[in-house]
């Protein structure tokens, strides 16, 4: 890999690469939420419910979940580049038809499909990983999630201004629709200009993309057990649909999908052992060993810093807007602040893990997240208005800087199976936000940030037991050689 300087505004190698991944994820969250802007007039043009927008909500998160791991598996096996590119043409479709959609059950289909473009975040964290040398990931990593993130607010901005422009009862559609075609174009574009590995590298691939490769006993009960929070999720959000006032699922329907959940956890704990059966007979070689302990670290700190993020963002405008006495056009312009930090912050996290260590930044970030949620649940109408936004702000920095150095970390466990490590992280924080937002549907807001603020202490423990990455991950290429990649 050639290790040239990191000027941001160069596009050519490796910068090319990583400016066309989070243009790519870009797209990916402005498709994916860019129903949220635009519900008003959805909900108008299309007679819905109060209960049918919140199981649109709902709907557009469910499927993200397993997708992200799916997604991770297709792209260690087929690569980034056809992954991304076909990810981002296939899912234009289900944008096309929900923009076409003439009742609930219509925009319901396509809500639900446009969750897999939500996985798309995984597959750029394998590609950069693949670009750039280990004294950069952290800061390459970070860009490329923060700047892709971005898309959401991208869309929260533009979209609305778009509708009007066309004006009518349909601007809805129009806007919708130019956000699936910019995921067809952008598609081509991705496909033609970027390559999976810099010339003369090895696009090391895993053994089996049946499920994910472990090297000891130990951590194979421990990749089981790591699998269960995420069913029991997907669980808990059919009984969200199957109860009231939301009963988009009758309560024969919701027992069948939680017996089918049980049987494809079944099926999954069968793949797991076709795939790693061999450490049952013999255990592996040191040099290709890894520990699933360190995957399993980053899951949980990723279900506490992006879990928070996507719980917060969704109910921050409506927080001040209650305790202050605001109305809402104004407190979501001052809640946006805290999603527009992602621009510098997750950068700036992946930046400090590559300055000062993954374990020590890791610290040091999610101890300033776990007090800036103990500061956020003092927040009340005595404070002054622009005191409480510091503290979202601040609160907000060590969030999304703590999300930047988590996955400064995830490439440099096992390079082969960076691509479905990624995904099991960015799906527990996933888990996170839907845990999060179940526990604020049942308790004041001052308990919720109280509960996070735990959970981030939780995190800090668990965290105490993540080893440095340091040396070098070995890897086989074809013609049996071992390549070792140098991680700091």
């Amino acid at each position: 890999m050639k290790n040239s300087s990191f000027k941001l505004n160069r596009f050519s190698g490796k910068m090319k690469i990583l400016h066309l991944s989070w243009m790519a994820f870009f797209l990916t969250f402005l498709v994916w939420f860019n129903h949220a802007p635009l519900l008003g007039a959805i909900a108008q043009s299309l007679s819905l419910s109060a209960s049918e927008i919140k199981a649109l909500l709902i709907l557009n998160v469910a499927i993200a979940i397993p997708a992200r791991v799916i997604i991770g598996m297709v792209t260690d096996h087929f690569g980034p580049r056809l992954t991304y590119s076909l990810l981002l043409l296939v899912c234009s479709i289900p944008c096309f038809y929900f923009s076409l959609a003439e009742n609930f059950e219509q925009a319901a289909i396509a809500r639900f499909l446009l969750g897999f473009i939500g996985a798309g975040f995984v597959i750029g964290i394998r590609l950069v990983s693949e670009w750039f040398p280990a004294n950069e990931l952290g800061i390459a990593e970070g860009i490329y999630g923060g700047w892709g993130n971005f898309g959401s607010a991208a869309a929260a901005i533009s979209l609305p201004a778009l509708a009007l422009t066309f004006g009518g009862d349909d601007g809805w559609r129009y806007a919708i629709s130019i956000t699936g075609l910019l995921c067809v174009i952008f598609s081509i574009i991705f496909y033609v200009e970027v390559r999976d590995t810099p010339k003369g590298s090895t696009y090391f691939k895993p053994k089996s993309s049946g499920a994910m490769e472990v090297t000891s006993r130990g951590d194979f009960l421990l990749l089981l057990l790591m699998k269960i929070p995420m069913y029991l999720v997907l669980g808990l959000l059919v009984w969200k649909l199957s109860s009231s006032p939301m009963v988009l699922l009758s309560a024969k329907s919701a027992e069948w999908i939680y017996i089918g959940l049980i049987l494809v956890y079944c099926y999954e704990v069968i793949q797991c052992f076709k795939v790693n059966k061999s450490i049952f007979v013999k255990p592996i070689e040191s040099i290709h060993r890894y520990q699933f302990k360190q995957v399993a670290i980053l899951n949980i700190l990723y279900f506490a810093t992006f879990g928070s993020e996507l719980a917060v963002v969704s109910m921050l405008p409506l927080f001040f807007a209650e305790t202050f006495e605001l109305d809402m056009v104004y407190a979501g312009l001052i809640a946006s602040g805290y999603a527009f930090m992602n621009l510098f912050s997750r950068p700036g996290g992946g930046w400090i893990s590559d300055r000062f260590g993954r374990k020590a930044s890791l610290l040091v970030l999610t101890s300033g997240l776990a007090v800036g949620y103990f500061m956020m649940a003092m927040i009340s109408s005595q404070w002054p208005l622009f005191i409480a936004l510091l503290v979202a702000m601040s609160c907000s920095f060590f969030v999304q800087a703590g999300e930047g150095a988590v996955f400064a970390a995830v490439p440099l466990i096992k390079r082969r199976l960076t691509g479905q490590i990624a995904g099991m992280t960015g799906a527990y924080g996933n888990v996170g936000a839907v845990c999060f937002l179940t526990v604020l549907s049942f308790t004041s807001y001052q308990l919720f940030f109280l509960i996070i603020a735990l959970c981030a202490m939780l995190s800090l423990i668990a965290l105490i037991f993540l080893t440095e990455p340091k040396g070098s991950i070995a890897e086989i290429n074809e013609d049996g050689s071992i390549e070792l990649i140098g991680i700091g």
